[in-house]
């Protein structure tokens, strides 16, 4: 595709179209090539934008990355934050997408599910042997799924869901479509057969997912706004017996946070005096602000000058 993407950006850059190209960190010795293309254009449309999607890698050229405004998107901190980001992009239609009265808890089972894996990539080892980019996509398309099923044993007149068909295109197909190592795919599959069964729908037991530090409960509303009142009362915190794992496993997860604070704040420290001639960070960001400042127009006086202009109420 390397011919293809380079005639793509020439072109854009000509026609002023926007060019995305997905999956960059797939073929870092080609970006070499991409910063020569782009650094090659001359007069480019005021229209065209070039948008690059990209894991972290060591390997993306320094040149093109001071060049781009960067956006960098990565999950919530905390199981309750998680569920509330799947909820924030639902609608209320989404959630009557089936006519099944269960449906709406298993989307909640869904989102459960997808934050518990989430957050255990924060425990490292102890959480997933590799680390593995699960992201909206993968809950979107298990919620059509799941949507799709529920229609199809309405339709049927089946008073049984398919549960083992979803574990399976869920656990197998979609999730673990990413899932490489056998040990991490077993305790994905682990998860969906505690959380997925009739029993969750069980009226003279109720289904917890777990009761370490909190009632986490299977949510059954009728409104979005009703989950996420519910979705408020998760805790901030959450205990590791939430996720499986022995309460001493959020020591490995607090010290890298330590370290990784440390170490942004040793980076942003400033020098004490800088080279014969020049001047240290500090002199060099306040004079930078500085300038910025004084091409700042005027403020206005919006308070006098509206009492300037107030007409008198008629009496």
């Amino acid at each position: 595709m390397e011919g293809r993407a380079k005639e793509m950006i020439e072109g854009g850059s000509i026609r002023g179209h926007w060019i995305m190209l997905n999956n960059c960190h797939l073929l870092v010795n080609w970006l070499k090539q991409m910063e020569i293309i782009i650094e090659n254009i001359q007069k480019p449309d005021k229209n065209f934008r070039l948008w690059l999607t990209t894991e972290p890698t060591d390997g993306f050229p320094l040149g093109v990355l001071q060049k781009s405004l960067k956006v960098v998107t990565e999950p919530p901190d905390g199981l309750g934050a998680n569920i509330r980001q799947i909820y924030s992009g639902l609608t209320q239609e989404m959630l009557e997408s089936s006519e099944r009265p269960e449906f709406r808890s298993l989307v909640y089972v869904l989102s459960f599910f997808h934050a518990t894996i989430q957050e255990r990539k924060k425990f490292g080892k102890i959480g997933w042997n590799i680390k593995y980019d699960f992201n909206k996509s993968d809950f979107t398309i298990s919620f059509e799924l799941i949507a799709l099923y529920m229609n199809k044993a309405l339709a049927d007149g089946d008073d049984e869901l398919p549960w083992e068909t979803l574990r399976y295109l869920i656990g197998e197909a979609m999730y673990g479509g990413r899932v490489t190592n056998d040990f991490d795919r077993r305790v994905m599959m682990c998860y969906l057969e505690e959380f997925c069964g009739d029993f969750i729908f069980d009226t003279n037991q109720q289904f917890y997912f777990s009761q370490a530090g909190h009632d986490y409960k299977v949510q059954a509303h009728d409104t979005l706004e009703q989950y996420m009142d519910a979705i408020e009362e998760i805790p901030l915190f959450t205990n590791p017996g939430v996720f499986g794992l022995h309460a001493n496993a959020e020591i490995i997860y607090f010290t890298n946070y330590a370290k990784e604070l440390w170490r942004n704040t040793l980076e942003m420290q400033t020098s004490d005096g800088g080279e014969a001639g020049g001047m240290n960070k500090e002199e060099y960001i306040t004079s930078v602000a500085t300038d910025i400042q004084s091409k700042l127009p005027e403020l206005f006086d919006t308070y006098n000058i509206k009492k300037k202009f107030e007409v008198p109420t008629p009496t």
